[in-house]
């Protein structure tokens, strides 16, 4: 953003349900950063949560509301909310991350004039009647970026915006601090000891939450099948309440006789991703994008991904990792014998040409450069008085 194109320091208004740890929540506290180095104002509004301190850090200013709510009343109670805070504090553009605030900012920029952007986040469901309305809301921004070219084709599938308004950014990860050379020894060893990892075993390690659609079960019943009977499963993410399914996957690995550790959330995920030799992304529904693929790419890691959503995009198979049909244990088991037995010096290779894949097309710089020529230009358009597409 430039002064001498759009207004001297513009308020930009990001409004989401709450600043927790998810990749939602990350690429919020990323764009305040980005939007006060480039000089402007960045709010965010949202229930408040760990990382709001994060926002504070990189120069933003949190405003609490209650913008999780789902309940109708409440959503056009934080439209007139809304409403007041775009006058209040002379706010230029609002950007919604998540569809319930979505609709409470939509009224509010429609009553303001203010422009109105959105970022299309997951391969929403529609299963319940008049989801795919609710939904909709994530579509109808002056700009909808969506996170792939996966999303994407979904936005346009099941909404029909203009497709001049439609943006790809996909999200990205630092390299600097994603970088196998900038982890110490004493760190990996740390969450080794930790976890009571046994040494000198293969380990796979699985990424993500405990829900069953992230793989879990692919993963235990892949190693059930593998050549290699001595590898250890890694399952790092937490319960989020779900110790049932916890519970059921412990009793599953021993069914199967496999060795697998559930070791819960992680906050440093990089030394994590160190201790793989081979990191799995084994998600049974297609994901909007995958960030745990691109940051074990970023760490040089062997990754195995299922061949649908954004994967498809960020794993070139056989050259930055690999692609195995979802749901599909043999497949998946043949996959990781195959990288457990590749040479060092190949890995090495395919680690350096995934890591320069992250580097070129998947960092957090990309990510917030694209998202603020998004701003500029809806902004430019406004201050000339451009109507709305």
């Amino acid at each position: 953003m430039h002064p001498v194109d759009e207004p001297s320091r513009p308020v930009i208004l990001q409004v989401l349900p709450a600043l927790g740890g998810g990749g939602v929540e990350r690429g919020t506290v990323e764009m305040a950063a980005a939007i006060v180095q480039a000089g402007g104002v960045a709010l965010v509004a949202s229930e408040g949560g760990r990382l709001a301190r994060q926002v504070e850090l990189a120069g933003g200013r949190n405003i609490l509301l209650p913008l999780a709510t789902k309940n109708p009343l409440g959503i056009r109670a934080n439209a007139a909310r809304l409403e007041a805070l775009i006058h209040a504090e002379g706010v230029n553009l609002v950007h919604a991350r998540s569809r319930a605030p979505a609709w409470s900012a939509w009224q509010a920029t429609r009553r303001t004039g203010v422009p109105f952007v959105t970022t299309y986040h997951g391969a929403y469901g529609e299963g319940l009647p008049g989801k795919r309305r609710y939904n909709s809301v994530m579509a109808r921004g002056d700009r909808v970026i969506a996170i792939s070219r996966f999303v994407a084709d979904l936005v346009m599938r099941q909404h029909h915006p203009d497709p001049a308004i439609l943006r790809v950014i996909h999200r990205g990860v630092d390299p600097a601090v994603f970088d196998p050379d900038s982890v110490s020894g004493e760190r990996v060893h740390r969450l080794a000891e930790s976890w009571r990892l046994p040494e000198g075993r293969p380990l796979v390690m699985l990424p993500g939450r405990l829900t069953r659609w992230k793989g879990q079960e692919v993963l235990i019943a892949a190693l059930a099948r593998m050549a290699r009977r001595d590898a250890v499963g890694v399952l790092v993410g937490a319960e989020q309440g779900r110790s049932r399914y916890a519970r059921s996957l412990a009793r599953l690995a021993a069914e199967l006789g496999v060795d697998v550790r559930i070791v819960g959330d992680c906050d440093d995920m990089p030394a994590a991703l160190l201790l793989a030799d081979a990191v799995v992304n084994a998600s049974t529904k297609p994901e909007a994008f995958g960030r745990v693929v691109i940051e074990a790419q970023a760490m040089a890691r062997p990754v195995i991904a299922t061949d649908h959503g954004g994967a498809v995009e960020t794993v070139e198979h056989g050259d930055t990792g690999w692609r195995i049909p979802p749901g599909d244990p043999d497949a998946l088991a043949a996959a990781l014998d195959h990288v457990l037995a590749m040479s060092e010096d190949r890995l090495f290779s395919l680690g350096a040409r995934a890591r320069a894949s992250v580097r070129t097309d998947y960092t957090v710089a990309k990510m917030q450069a694209a998202t603020l020529d998004v701003y500029r230009e809806v902004l430019v358009r406004a201050e000339t008085g451009v109507a709305r597409e």
